[in-house]
């Protein structure tokens, strides 16, 4: 209980909280946007079988995601949420998911962080309560090649969770 509980309390109480506080400070932004790192709603039950208390954590912060996009799109801040199309090469996979192998079969961080700039760079007042997926919003900004975010060239990808 006390890993899901600290799960829960990083991804889903976490992004509540952090994104409530910084809210009144965005209202004064130009073009103020608040992106989560969660999935798009998907209740197949195969994401819960394996993963039950991860889904949970990051459902949360969808959810967030949603209601706060609702709470505040008459105000203009936008808040959506963004996911990843494959496994990103991260810690977490190297520890969690199968060290090197997974990271082989992983893109780099920095699709993440290119995908994030497209979103955080639209008009806030007309791109909110969004469940993006990186490389959708990639295409989108007229990118056609990922290979330069493939860790290792030419090795399959292995698809990341809540992906369909």
């Amino acid at each position: 209980m006390k890993r899901y509980d600290l799960m829960q309390g990083i991804n889903t109480r976490g992004t509540f909280l952090v994104s409530k506080a910084c809210i009144p400070h965005l209202r004064y932004a130009e073009n103020p946007h608040v992106l989560s790192l969660s999935p798009p709603l998907n209740l197949n039950p195969k994401w819960f079988g394996s993963y039950a208390a991860y889904a949970i954590a990051k459902y949360g912060m969808s959810m967030c995601t949603l209601g706060m996009a609702e709470e505040f799109r008459d105000e203009g801040v936008a808040v959506n949420a963004l996911w990843p199309r494959t496994i990103i090469a991260t810690a977490a996979v190297q520890n969690l998911l199968g060290g090197d192998e997974s990271i082989r079969a992983s893109r780099t961080p920095e699709i993440v962080a290119d995908a994030a700039y497209v979103i955080l760079t639209r008009e806030s007042r007309s791109c909110t309560g969004n469940f993006f997926i990186d490389e959708e919003v990639l295409r989108s900004a007229g990118v056609t090649d990922f290979s330069r975010y493939a860790m290792t060239p030419g090795v399959e990808l292995f698809p990341d969770l809540f992906v369909e």
